[in-house]
C-alpha cells in the first residue's frame, strides 16, 4: 500500500490505516497521533462516510485543507477546526472618477513663427525682383526649379532607388524658363522636348538595370517642375506682366490662406482622408470664397481691362488647382513615405512643399488671362 494514499474509507470516528498497522481499537472523535510519525499527521474534521483522498490527489479537494473549508459549499467559521479565524472581507472601495482630460487645442502642426518670417523674406525678395528688373525675376524662376528638382530627385533615390539624372535635369530646366520667356510657349516645348532626350542620353553611361523607371521618373520631372514654372516667365512677358504674376501669387497665397483659416477653425468633414487628412471640405469652401473675392478685386485694380466678374472665375479655378496641386504633392509624398520633400525653408520644409499649388496653378491663370485681356 502507498505510504501517501489512504485505503477503505474509515468507519465514523475512526482513522483508516497507517503506515505503523491497524489502529486496534475504537479512537475518540478527533485527530489520531503516532508516536513514530507525529511529524506526518494532520489534522482532520470527523465526515462520516466520506472517503479520503491520498497521495497525488491531496489539493483543493482534499479533505485535510488547512487553508480552506472541506467542501466548496462550506462557510468558513472563525476558530474552527484546521481553518484559521477569517475576517469578513470587507467590500472594496469604489474607484474615485477621474476628471476628463482638457481638450487639446488644435495645432498648426508647424512653427508659425518661423513660417511666416520665411514667407514674409521670399515675398520681398520676389516682388523687388519682379518690379525692378524682370531678367532678374526670370533667374529667380530658374533656381527655384532647380532646388526643387534636387530635392524631387533626391528624395525618390533615397525612397525608392529611383535614379532620375540631375545634371541633365537641371541644366534643361534652367533652358526651358529662359526659353519660355524668350520664345513664349513654341521656345518652351522645344526646351522641354530636348530635356527629356538629354535624360534618355544621360542615363545610357549607367547599367541598364532600372533605366526604364529612372528615364520615366526624370521625363516626369521635368515636366511636373520647370515645364509648368515657364509659364510664370511666360506671363512675366506682356506689357502688365509683373502685375499678372503678382495677381498669380497673390490669389494662390490667397487660397491657402483662406482653406487653412476655415478649415482649420470649421473643418469636420475629410476631403481626401487618404491622400491629405487634414484637409476639409470646409477648407476647401473657405479656399474658394477667399480667392474668388481676391480674385474680383485683382481683376479690377490690377490687371489693365479686366472686370470683377473675370476675377470670380479666375479665382474659382486658382482654387480648384492650387487644391488639385497640393493633393498631388501629397500623393507624392506618401507614396515616399516621408512629410516634406526638404529642410530649406524652416516652417515650410523645402522649396518644393511652397510650389506644389503654385505649379499646376500657372498655366491655368496664364490661359485665363490670355483669354479675358490677351497676350499683349
Amino acid at each position: 500500500m502507498n505510504d501517501s494514499s489512504w485505503g477503505a474509507p474509515p468507519q465514523a470516528g475512526y482513522w483508516g490505516p497507517s503506515e505503523q498497522g491497524p489502529v486496534q481499537g475504537a479512537a475518540p472523535a478527533g485527530p489520531a497521533y503516532d508516536a513514530h510519525n507525529a511529524q506526518q499527521t494532520r489534522p482532520m474534521p470527523i465526515v462520516p462516510d466520506v472517503p479520503a483522498h491520498g497521495g497525488d490527489q491531496d489539493d483543493d479537494r482534499g479533505a485535510a485543507r488547512l487553508s480552506g473549508p472541506l467542501f466548496r459549499d462550506d462557510t468558513p467559521s472563525a476558530g474552527s477546526l484546521g481553518t484559521p479565524s477569517q475576517k469578513p472581507q470587507e467590500p472594496m472601495p469604489s474607484p474615485v472618477p477621474q476628471p476628463a482630460p482638457a481638450p487639446q487645442k488644435k495645432s498648426a502642426g508647424r512653427d508659425l513663427g518661423a513660417a511666416i518670417g520665411v514667407g514674409v523674406g521670399l515675398g520681398a525678395v520676389i516682388v523687388a525682383s519682379l518690379f525692378v528688373v524682370k531678367a532678374v525675376f526670370v533667374g529667380v524662376i530658374a533656381v527655384a526649379v532647380v532646388v526643387g528638382l534636387w530635392e524631387l530627385t533626391s528624395r525618390l533615390e533615397e525612397r525608392k532607388g529611383i535614379k532620375a539624372p540631375l545634371v541633365p535635369l537641371a541644366v534643361g530646366g534652367a533652358a526651358m524658363v529662359v526659353s519660355g520667356y524668350v520664345r513664349g510657349a513654341e521656345g518652351a516645348w522645344v526646351a522641354m522636348a530636348l530635356t527629356a532626350l538629354a535624360v534618355l542620353v544621360w542615363r545610357m553611361t549607367e547599367p541598364p538595370e532600372g533605366y526604364l523607371k529612372d528615364v520615366t521618373a526624370g521625363v516626369f520631372a521635368a515636366f511636373y517642375v520647370p515645364f509648368l514654372a515657364t509659364f510664370v516667365a511666360m506671363m512675366l512677358t506682356a506689357d502688365d506682366g509683373p502685375r499678372r504674376v503678382l495677381t498669380f501669387l497673390l490669389l494662390t497665397v490667397v487660397s491657402d490662406t483662406g482653406a487653412y483659416a476655415i478649415g482649420w477653425r470649421f473643418g469636420k468633414h475629410k476631403l481626401a482622408p487618404r491622400i491629405s487628412p487634414g484637409k476639409t471640405r470646409e477648407g476647401l469652401f473657405g479656399a474658394i470664397t477667399f480667392a474668388m473675392v481676391g480674385g474680383a478685386l485683382c481683376m479690377q485694380y490690377l490687371i489693365e481691362d479686366g472686370t470683377w466678374w473675370q476675377g470670380l472665375i479666375l479665382g474659382f479655378a486658382v482654387a480648384a488647382t492650387a487644391t488639385l496641386g497640393d493633393l498631388g504633392e501629397s500623393m507624392i509624398k506618401r507614396d515616399l513615405g516621408i512629410k516634406d520633400m526638404g529642410t530649406l525653408l524652416p516652417g515650410h520644409g523645402g522649396i518644393m512643399d511652397r510650389l506644389d499649388s503654385l505649379l499646376p496653378t500657372a498655366p491655368v491663370v496664364w490661359l485665363l488671362l490670355v483669354l479675358f485681356v490677351g497676350s499683349g
